[in-house]
């Protein structure tokens, strides 16, 4: 089962990296995202960030439209672009030049220098690598139709997370395409392809192109 942290992830592209190496899965961050916001957010350079409103830090070159919502805590990395009504709900970590675009939501999540959630999506209890992508409408669900607690499954093996809120690990430059939904527990290979309209879980294996669950071949 290849979905440790550093198989999905160059940790050399997040602020978060000092968080990310205290684990051996990306799922064990969550709980403790709040915690380390609050805490590094006062060591940022007060020459690159300004410090917004409690526990909120924003990169002086940070694009935040005036109708976005930023609740703490939350730290807005430099260059990145937070368009209209965008809806950051707290304990976000948004990486350098990262689109979080229109009506988009996030919450309890890390996002990764480059990422793109540019249009009507929902990141909650969620890791996005290095460039991940995704499409108009794709969606992280974080909480099973059952309410019972998240296990990341790849066949027949099971890791239980211990957690009820769990989204998806998406490893660096995944493309996840338009009005995908990521079901509690996904994780997402490095350098893989989902296509549109597609429902994902499990494990997908790295360089991959997931066409449905029973179609997922390896890009060549």
């Amino acid at each position: 089962m290849n979905c440790k942290i550093c198989d999905l992830y160059n940790l050399d592209e997040t602020i978060a990296k000092k968080l990310l190496e205290k684990y051996t899965y990306p799922w064990e961050v969550l709980p403790n995202i709040e915690k380390f916001i609050i805490e590094f957010g006062k060591s940022l350079d007060e020459n690159k960030y300004e410090q917004k409103e409690e526990n909120v830090w924003i990169a002086k070159s940070a694009k935040v439209a005036p109708t976005a919502y930023i609740a703490g805590p939350a730290i807005i990395g430099e260059n990145a672009e937070i368009r209209h009504c965008a809806f950051i709900r707290g304990k976000a970590i948004v990486g350098e030049n990262v689109v979080v675009g229109n009506s988009t939501e996030l919450k309890n999540v890390i996002l990764f220098n480059n990422v793109q959630v540019p249009h009507y999506n929902y990141v909650g209890d969620s890791i996005l690598g290095y460039k991940a992508h995704l499409g108009a409408g794709a969606i992280t669900s974080n909480v099973k139709s059952d309410k019972k607690l998240v296990v990341i499954k790849d066949g027949s093996e099971q890791i239980e997370t211990g957690l009820k809120k769990v989204g998806a690990m998406i490893g660096d430059e995944v493309e996840v395409g338009c009005g995908s939904v990521l079901n509690p527990g996904t994780v997402i290979g490095k350098n893989t392809n989902i296509y549109p309209l597609s429902s994902v879980r499990g494990v997908i294996p790295a360089r991959s192109i997931y066409k449905n669950q029973n179609e997922i071949v390896e890009k060549k």
